[in-house]
């Protein structure tokens, strides 16, 4: 009965139960999914309060020259294994060819118009906004990353001129707030689930997938071998035994891949990297919430991947140009589109129309992006807790004790060192203690 109560467990079952349930019921399950988007909406709109405290504690706490580590580390590992996963799906394509011979019947919905394509420079001016209000508004992340790491910077600088720790000390307890409610809406996630899973199966059919296997089969063998390599890396650079990874992940797992957002994901990716793998408060509040909008490593492999199936499908040769352009493209795209699923027909019909791809196949990826965001998602969310490792594990910032399970801390407390000892033998009391700060 113990077991019932991990929350890892209890989403699982949810979602079998949601899938079984909504395929018996057939469309009639459509009427659940109200419920389910009620849960991805109650967490969705912690999210902006919640990064924006988070980098402003976390950029404005910091002292000395760790502050410029923290960040070149952080922003080094982000961008170089993005770089790893552009790489290797170029590679897994060349070789599988997911898009070869390629035959779509179907019908591109009219309301997906192909954008117009846009310079580089302008993806970039895009990363900051004229109004921090207007980007808040829309949860538009990158401008309110970009406006957290400044003022957090200023901040810090006031704090280190007068000695004033005020607003510090504000938005820290806006983070700790934030993290409270996104707990009591969390008690809710196996009924969204069993009801956002229960809407799909009654109203997706399935059998499109045997249609693109080819395509979904190169994204989840690079899913598969990206994680593979970065729990190697994690495993070398930090000296922690992997076979303790997969339970440490296992809750935010289940919600990724269920929920498809990253996003929603977020709150117990930060809860976890604190409570479960033993980063520190400072370097998980950092480097999550940066790589929320540029840890989607899963994004990247997906998007490069889109390109050349367009490229095979419509039996274009893409010169080496293009080539480096539609990587970087999927880099840059993986900064600006984040966290909420549904996003995909978008980034497929730039990624087609800035590189003069044919976007007629793109409404077979649209069919199929649940899957492919079940992927994405997962490498994503699974990825920024294993950067924020090996960027903390560099300084030090890794809580041995809590990875072993030796004891326990609680995220964004008043005091992080707080913990619980909980290696006394069965049957013995065990004590709270609270280690000098």
């Amino acid at each position: 009965m113990k077991a019932l109560k991990n929350p890892a467990l209890q989403i699982g079952i949810a979602a079998i139960a949601g899938i079984a349930f909504g395929l018996a019921a057939g469309e009639w399950a459509s009427n659940l999914k109200f419920v389910g988007d009620l849960f991805v909406r109650l967490i969705q709109m912690s999210i902006v309060p919640l990064v924006m405290a988070s980098v402003i504690v976390a950029t404005g706490s910091m002292s000395g020259k760790g502050a410029g580590r923290l960040a070149v580390r952080t922003f080094g590992w982000m961008i170089s294994l993005s770089v790893v996963a552009a790489l290797l799906a170029w590679g897994l394509s060349e070789l599988i060819r997911p898009g070869a011979g390629m035959v779509f019947a179907g019908e591109l919905d009219p309301a997906l118009a192909p954008p117009e394509p846009t310079s580089w420079q302008d993806t970039v001016l895009g990363f900051v906004s004229t109004n921090i209000f207007e980007a808040m508004s829309t949860a538009t992340m990158v401008p309110i990353i970009v406006f957290s790491l400044l003022f957090g910077a200023a901040l810090n600088a006031y704090v280190a001129t007068t000695g004033n720790r005020l607003v510090l000390g504000f938005f820290d307890q806006v983070q700790q707030i934030v993290l409270t409610m996104i707990r009591f809406v969390m008690y809710i996630a196996p009924i969204g689930v069993f009801c956002l899973l229960a809407a799909l199966a009654g109203d997706v059919g399935f059998a499109v997938v045997t249609t693109a296997l080819s395509y979904l089969g190169t994204t989840l063998l690079g899913v598969v071998i990206l994680m593979l390599l970065f729990v190697a890396i994690v495993a070398l650079r930090t000296g922690l035994s992997p076979w303790k990874l997969p339970r440490k992940l296992a809750e935010q797992t289940a919600i990724a891949v269920t929920t498809t957002s990253s996003a929603v994901t977020f709150p117990t990716v930060l809860r976890n990297a604190v409570e479960k793998v033993g980063i520190s408060q400072r370097v998980a509040s950092f480097t999550l919430s940066v790589g929320l909008t540029m840890g989607s490593y899963g994004a990247v492999l997906n998007y490069t991947i889109v390109v050349l199936f367009l490229a095979q499908a419509g039996d274009v040769t893409l010169s080496p140009g293009q080539l480096v352009l539609g990587m970087g493209l999927a880099v840059l795209l993986n900064m600006g589109t984040i966290t909420v699923p549904g996003g995909f027909p978008v980034v497929a019909m730039f990624l087609a129309t800035s590189l003069g791809l044919p976007f007629e196949a793109v409404g077979l990826l649209i069919a199929v992006d649940w899957f492919t965001g079940i992927f994405r998602t997962f490498l994503n969310v699974n990825g920024d807790t294993l950067v924020a490792m090996l960027v903390a594990g560099a300084s030090n910032e890794i809580d041995r004790d809590v990875y072993n399970g030796k004891k326990t801390v609680t995220a964004a407390s008043d005091d992080p060192a707080v913990e619980e000892d909980i290696s006394a033998p069965e049957g013995e009391e065990t004590a709270a203690v609270k280690e000098p700060a």
